[in-house]
């Protein structure tokens, strides 16, 4: 289990990460020194440290290890005016951009760094590797130090969109934390051994990490754009209250799936058209259409079914596609969370 604000110290302390220090009831805004580029420019990943009044955990949340997922740094944005160190228990960190040279250029990686272009799979990095080795490096040796648990935030970037999933190890300790990012999180999967990111960072070293997806290419326009910040908000705040950091009474996911992942990819090419009426996170049976791909002309070239019984949870955004390209990510459903 998690560590819960009744287990924690007797005071609240400074929290530090970075150049950011913050005692009790302060909020500090600070970064994650990394190096200098050839022109003088600085790598360092920005923070702030948010630290309540009264004794807690270290809640930790991650967003833009993807540059072209500016998702989590809107959430961040919000959840920031909203929680109130005086009203706090225990400290929530939040590293609203962490691979910053990717955000810079809004590419999935440091279009400069190819060698280890995706951070997402190279985490935690290495102190002597390749510049975006360097980068998670440095942010990981502070989050396995002070944080007790942390959620990534992701989405489907420039390529898709995807509604609400996560990620666990399925240990206790993860599905609780899935659970408390609350209404409409009921797409939970597996992943047993996670590695190369902030997630398996943390199991490595016997706490708790999840990642969690929303939003992406499709979702960019200004009102779409606005409520999956405000819904990842939201479950930052639900997060604190499931752990008696924040006051007010969290909320639960209903119905709850536990299942598997699969990525269904285009058997032909030509123009990816949904079937009318598909909806994301809804079950379907195995052998339901999901989508036909037609040629130029309008002949039908492929059709992507359900592969089993589950659900769709995400969709590319750029309808031509070529053989082999990513078209949908589907969860097999296995059963039911209790």
């Amino acid at each position: 289990m998690l560590t819960k604000a009744s287990e924690a110290p007797a005071q609240a302390r400074t929290v530090t990460v970075g150049t950011a220090s913050a005692a009790p009831g302060e909020v500090v805004r600070g970064v994650i020194p990394v190096t200098e580029l050839a022109g003088g420019t600085k790598v360092e990943i920005p923070l702030v440290v948010v630290n309540g009044v009264k004794p807690g955990p270290v809640f930790w949340v991650d967003g833009a290890i993807h540059g072209d997922e500016p998702e989590g740094p809107l959430a961040c944005q919000i959840a920031l005016r909203e929680v109130d160190p005086q009203r706090l228990a225990g400290t929530l960190v939040m590293v609203p951009v962490l691979n910053v040279l990717a955000f810079e250029a809004a590419n999935r990686g440091n279009p400069g760094d190819t060698f280890s272009f995706d951070m997402n799979r190279i985490y935690p990095g290495r102190a002597d590797g390749y510049l975006s080795e360097r980068v998670a490096w440095a942010h990981s040796q502070w989050m396995s130090e002070v944080a007790d648990f942390e959620i990534s935030i992701h989405s489907g970037g420039a390529h898709s969109y995807l509604a609400k999933a996560i990620f666990v190890d399925e240990t206790p300790a993860s599905v609780e934390l899935a659970l408390a990012m609350g209404e409409g999180w009921g797409n939970i999967m597996s992943n047993f051994l996670p590695k190369g990111s902030p997630m398996a960072q943390m199991k490595a070293i016997g706490k708790t990490g999840i990642t969690v997806e929303l939003g992406g290419r499709s979702a960019t326009g200004p009102e779409a754009f606005a409520h999956v910040g405000r819904e990842l908000a939201n479950s930052i705040l639900n997060i604190l209250r499931h752990y008696k950091m924040y006051p007010g009474e969290a909320v639960y996911p209903s119905p709850r799936y536990k299942g598997q992942q699969e990525a269904l990819l285009a058997p032909a090419s030509g123009i990816f058209i949904p079937e009318p009426g598909t909806k994301f996170l809804t079950l379907m049976k195995k052998g339901d259409p999901i989508a036909t791909i037609r040629n130029v002309f309008g002949d039908e070239m492929g059709k992507l079914v359900a592969p089993a019984d589950g659900l769709i949870f995400g969709l590319r955004a750029l309808p031509n596609v070529n053989t082999g390209d990513w078209c949908c990510f589907y969860c097999k459903v296995e059963g039911t969370r209790d």
